[in-house]
């Protein structure tokens, strides 16, 4: 069991690995080898608690499908147990991110020097914009 935070752990039997061969250079090593790899965590089948499974599945990430499946592919070192040890570290930090509390947000007014910097803004755009305009007989 992996821990997540103080109310959910991480169990280790519900991620399934799959070894691949590697893309890209390293020569013979990656033609013949399957150091690669390729995990699946399916997030509504977990052990999770129901509000952790809601914030991972509405957090958005480009790594989760629809059917609510983590896929994460490891590939950068050579060895096997290292990229299985990489994708079960990057899947943590997900779960971790989803498990954080929103802060909410304070809402500020803004001080009257940023209101007056941004008038001058304006001002100074319209007279940018006035001296593009036709020259005429003034």
């Amino acid at each position: 069991m992996i821990p997540i935070h103080e109310h959910a752990a991480l169990d280790e039997r519900e991620v399934e690995f799959d070894m691949i061969r590697a893309q890209g250079a390293g020569g013979q090593n990656v033609n013949k080898v399957s150091s690669a790899v390729h995990m699946r965590f399916d997030v509504r089948a977990s052990s999770l608690p129901e509000d952790l499974k809601a914030a991972v599945l509405a957090s958005g990430d480009r790594r989760i499908s629809k059917d609510g499946v983590v896929v994460i592919k490891a590939q950068v070192h050579r060895s096997q147990e290292k990229n299985r040890a990489e994708a079960l570290e990057r899947l943590v930090a997900l779960l971790r991110q989803a498990a954080r509390p929103v802060k909410p947000r304070k809402a500020t007014r803004p001080t009257r020097a940023s209101q007056q910097r941004r008038v001058q803004r304006k001002v100074t755009h319209g007279r940018v914009k006035q001296l593009r305009g036709r020259v005429g007989e003034e």
